[in-house]
């Protein structure tokens, strides 16, 4: 039989409930009931959850835990769902690599603990990973918030508004206790001062106090704000996966090819088949600076540090010695971005198309965050001030990173932009190799001459 002593909070704690099963032995259809138990023990006057409502109970707490979690529509990305070694076919150190990211967010999600960061291109993945880490949390019935930063951001300012529900200081109070929160696409938002203040303070707040946190971003570590990016660095807190894995919506094929790549169509150019041409006569300073040449790029291809510029005249064989170091890389799981710079400024213009499902801002950073960069064709392009513009910003975005690329170029250095030479002359950074061999015409001129 229950208690009649039901508290105000008792009370308010039951409401949105229907009454229980009217053929319930235990409630008699009250909904709840009372413990038999002696005053003064402190059970007595308390009322629990009949039996017959407890599903509904859990049920509606879980629709609560899902309605503030702001998970809606991603409800289906949970760890059951995801392809742990990606498509079938995928290169076994793409394939590892999205597996070790899958193992380190199933066991985050169970132990909850600390920080992770998921780092990577557009589509490998990661927002499927926090989503189900967030999904098995409200499962488990831990509160959760999962927001992308422009999204928080934007739920803070519209706690300015009149019309809405919770005012600053609630809604900025929850983000920094929430016992898990999770920022999918960190370093999108507008990083005004205020936005990057109240991230710090938001994520400050969390790392002091140790709360469970999942941050996503597409961008290097080293573009964070500084505050921020020195505790993402911290090892004791913060765990970090980089995934290597292609985009699972959009790659060429499987063996991770990016969809600008054209190394496809260079398959064939290898370290194998380069010709040191010497049934070609040529004078010996020629064929000693195509050994060398051969030899650098062989180097490079084994372990890519650095930037790499080959210097020829057309069909010398810069072009071969490129997409070879492309190539054996891609052997071993790793395959570069290789495209031709008129073609690589085509597909960014192609980015304003109303129709494009690619923002120009995305696109550049997929080429620019490159692992392997190998730009074919350097100063063929239309030299218009955008054009200039896009390629200096892809330079020296590089060039501070220390990303490994590869450049060839039949311009002399009066021919191109000062601003990339200046770049490309640092030989702490750049070897520079001059390729005077005419160019390959197979054999050809030996045949004409006899």
């Amino acid at each position: 039989m229950a208690n009649e002593s039901e508290t105000p909070n008792q009370a308010n704690s039951l409401k949105g409930f229907s009454i229980g099963d009217p053929n319930c032995p235990y409630c008699h259809g009250l909904g709840f009931v009372g413990q038999d138990v002696p005053p003064g023990d402190p059970r007595f006057g308390k009322l629990e959850i009949c039996v017959c409502r407890a599903k509904e109970v859990v049920n509606y707490q879980e629709r609560t835990l899902y309605t503030a979690s702001n998970l809606g529509d991603l409800k289906y990305l949970i760890f059951e769902t995801f392809l742990p070694r990606g498509k079938v076919g995928l290169a076994a150190p793409l394939a590892d690599s999205l597996e070790q990211a899958f193992n380190t967010a199933s066991n985050f999600a169970n132990s909850l603990k600390g920080w992770l960061l998921l780092t990577g291109h557009y589509g490998c993945g990661k927002t499927h990973l926090a989503a189900a880490i967030a999904n098995h949390a409200v499962g488990a019935n831990i509160p959760t918030q999962f927001l992308t930063a422009p999204d928080l951001l934007d739920w803070l300012r519209g706690s300015y508004s009149r019309e809405t529900e919770g005012s600053f200081e609630e809604r900025f109070n929850a983000l920094r206790t929430v016992p898990l929160l999770v920022l999918d696409d960190f370093g999108t938002q507008n990083a005004t001062p205020w936005a990057q203040e109240k991230l710090f303070q938001i994520l400050n707040a969390r790392y002091v106090n140790r709360l469970a946190t999942v941050i996503t971003s597409n961008w290097p570590i080293s573009e964070f704000e500084g505050r921020i990016r020195s505790r993402l660095l911290d090892p004791e807190v913060v765990t970090h996966v980089d995934i290597q894995a292609p985009d699972y919506r959009n790659p060429v094929d499987d063996t991770g090819h990016h969809e600008l790549s054209s190394l496809n169509l260079h398959s064939k150019q290898t370290f194998g088949t380069f010709s040191l041409r010497k049934d070609e006569n040529l004078p010996a300073e020629d064929i000693q600076s195509l050994r060398e040449a051969f030899e650098t790029a062989r180097a490079f291809a084994e372990k890519p540090e650095g930037w790499l510029v080959f210097m020829g005249p057309y069909g010398c064989g810069k072009t071969h010695l490129a997409a070879a170091i492309g190539n054996l890389q891609a052997a071993q799981g790793f395959p570069p971005l290789m495209v031709m710079v008129p073609d690589l400024l085509d597909h960014l213009r192609a980015s304003f198309n109303p129709n494009s499902n690619i923002s120009l801002d995305r696109r550049f950073e997929e080429v620019r965050t490159a692992r392997l960069l190998i730009l074919d064709d350097l100063g063929t392009q239309s030299a218009t001030p955008w054009a200039r513009e896009k390629i200096y910003q892809l330079f020296n975005y590089r060039y501070n990173a220390e990303l490994p690329t590869v450049i060839t170029t039949s311009s002399g250095p009066d021919d191109l932009d000062q601003r990339l030479l200046s770049r490309m002359s640092d030989t702490r950074l750049c070897q520079m190799v001059i390729m005077r061999a005419p160019s390959y015409t197979g054999g050809l001129r030996r045949k004409l001459k006899r």
